[in-house]
């Protein structure tokens, strides 16, 4: 396992406790915080998270993360005895969303075809 993805794995439970059990910001409650990716020269890290809400509540949640990057940031330096710890960039894991989508469209392709099988036998 490269530095980068070993970091990454440890960030990403590092940030999760301290979103989780830290920050006291309400609109936080429902953010899961899914994954990390760290650049290869670990100065940048990409927080990928899950929120529970609709449109808004989810904008609200992203910038509340932004706000709290710096202080996040300094946690995890401290907690993980980081000389230099990557700069934080949250965004919204879709992962999940898009696999929901997919599987609507497939179970409507799936209803689509048993309906039209239904009309030509009917129809013989």
């Amino acid at each position: 396992m490269h530095r980068a993805e070993r970091l990454a794995e440890t960030l990403k439970e590092a940030v999760a406790e301290i979103v989780g059990f830290e920050l006291e910001d309400p609109r936080l409650q429902t953010v899961t915080v899914t994954d990390v990716t760290v650049s290869e020269n670990l100065r940048n890290a990409n927080v990928y998270v899950l929120v529970d809400g609709d449109e808004s509540e989810i904008n609200d949640a992203l910038k509340a993360l932004s706000r709290a990057a710096t202080y996040v940031r300094q946690q995890v330096a401290l907690n993980l005895d980081l000389r230099y710890a990557p700069q934080l960039h949250f965004a919204r894991d879709t992962v999940e969303e898009n696999a929901t989508r997919i599987e609507e469209i497939l179970d409507n392709l799936s209803t689509k075809e048993n309906f039209e099988k239904g009309n030509e036998e009917n129809s013989l």
